[in-house]
């Protein structure tokens, strides 16, 4: 029999502060890097790779179980949602697929709660800033590499060496606008860096111009269309902050319609905004995707065919790909994904969970002085305009990004607290890094 007291240097070390820094980041790193690790080792590694990540959370989460407030730790958004994903293999066509698809769902978002729980938003902001900055850098290295020293594909990765015509490139991600969203989310984080002074100048300056390169050089219009969104919500958030308490509530219903409008303005201007954007091309395959997406639809609108996340090898999939002769792995769109697989419920189920933690991160980024508080909300606004052409939020890194945001928004700002106490819900004070 092991002697508890043989085992306290273990449990001491699991539980510390730093192995659990150590643990996020390289949580973070698996979760955005999935396609270079399934490109190097295959499927194989990479669900090994997460069941020892998965172990490893386990095992510090128990270390550190006095330390952690259980009490409200998940938002009810993400527990319905991911229920009903769950309850969805009942009725899945593939009900094997979608059994452990829905494991690797609930994977990743035990990874991004994990993170919520043992890091405060600056140390989260930091861990994101330091996995994004490798990243994209080796991205990057590597595009030149095949681009320009080499002048050779590096096949295996999907890597062209378009970087000689300036692009479009898609580094260690797979695709453009993968690159292209994770570049946007490193552009964030950097800027947050920079103004919370967590960064030395010269790296912060490095940091921001090593993103916007990646922006530019993935030629990916959904990242562009992010990055205004993203920029103009911040603005509106600082001016929002020079506003009286008193008032501010009135700015906010403003802020609201106003945004309604652009919202509607864009939609009647968007064959427009498409050619501006010289995305006529991308708009003609999503379209495509969906027009086909519909017609099985039809058949299951309530609760959908089943979650799959990223699209297998059978019907009524192959079926799409084969109508609109390209292989997808998605339905490039994470709102038409969800309501392809899961149904009307499902989607009006992910609309609130992204919804709700954008109402409660935004409360808290207009409430509040910290600069810190900027980052969930820039993060929610970036992945709630991005599921429109694109299903990054609903796998692997996207998805872990959300749940992270979710869950750090819910504990700032609790509404079962509030409404346990009798009182309007009041941002909470941001733990000293």
């Amino acid at each position: 029999m092991i002697d508890a007291t043989a085992l306290r240097p273990l449990r001491d070390f699991v539980g510390s502060a730093r192995f659990a820094q150590a643990l996020s980041m390289a949580a973070i790193g698996t979760a955005f890097s999935t396609h270079l690790i399934r490109s190097l080792i295959g499927w194989p590694g990479l669900l090994a790779m997460l069941a020892c990540l998965l172990a490893l959370c386990a095992g510090s989460l128990v270390a550190r179980w006095r330390a952690v407030e259980w009490y409200g730790i998940l938002p009810l958004t993400i527990l319905v949602f991911v229920g009903w994903c769950a309850a969805s293999v009942l009725w899945s066509t593939t009900p094997a697929a979608s059994a452990m698809r829905v494991a690797y769902l609930i994977g990743f978002a035990f990874i991004g709660v994990y993170v919520a729980l043992m890091r405060d938003t600056i140390q989260i902001v930091r861990a994101f800033g330091d996995v994004t900055r490798v990243l994209l850098g080796v991205s990057l290295a590597l595009e030149v590499l095949s681009g320009i020293l080499l002048d050779l594909p590096i096949a295996f990765l999907g890597i062209r060496g378009d970087i000689t015509t300036f692009g479009p490139i898609q580094g260690i991600f797979g695709s453009r606008n993968l690159l292209g969203f994770i570049a946007v989310v490193a552009l964030l984080t950097f800027i947050v860096e920079w103004r919370t002074h967590i960064l030395p100048r010269i790296t912060a300056i490095a940091s921001i111009a090593l993103a916007l390169a990646c922006v530019v050089l993935s030629g990916s219009p959904a990242a562009w269309i992010a990055l205004a969104v993203a920029l103009v919500a911040l603005a509106a958030i600082y001016g929002l902050r020079r506003a009286e308490p008193a008032t501010r509530w009135r700015w906010q219903i403003a802020l609201l319609v106003a945004s309604i409008a652009v919202l509607v303005t864009a939609w009647l201007l968007r064959i427009r905004i498409i050619e501006l954007l010289d995305a006529r091309a991308e708009f003609d395959v999503r379209l495509d995707v969906w027009r086909e997406a519909s017609r099985y639809l039809a058949l299951n609108p309530l609760q959908g065919w089943g979650w799959v996340g990223s699209w297998p090898d059978s019907s009524p999939y192959s079926w799409i790909e084969a109508a609109t002769g390209r292989q997808q792995s998605s339905a490039l769109s994470a709102y038409v994904d969800v309501y392809f697989q899961v149904g009307v419920i499902g989607v009006l189920l992910f609309a609130a969970l992204i919804g709700v933690a954008l109402v409660r991160a935004w409360m808290l980024a207009t409430g509040r002085r910290s600069v810190v508080y900027l980052w969930p909300a820039l993060m929610l606004v970036i992945i709630a305009v991005t599921s429109f052409a694109e299903s990054f939020a609903i796998t692997e890194g996207g998805w872990m990004l959300l749940i992270v945001c979710a869950v750090k928004a819910a504990r700032d700002m609790s509404w079962r607290d509030a409404l346990a106490a009798n009182r309007p819900p009041t941002p909470a004070v941001e733990p000293r890094a």
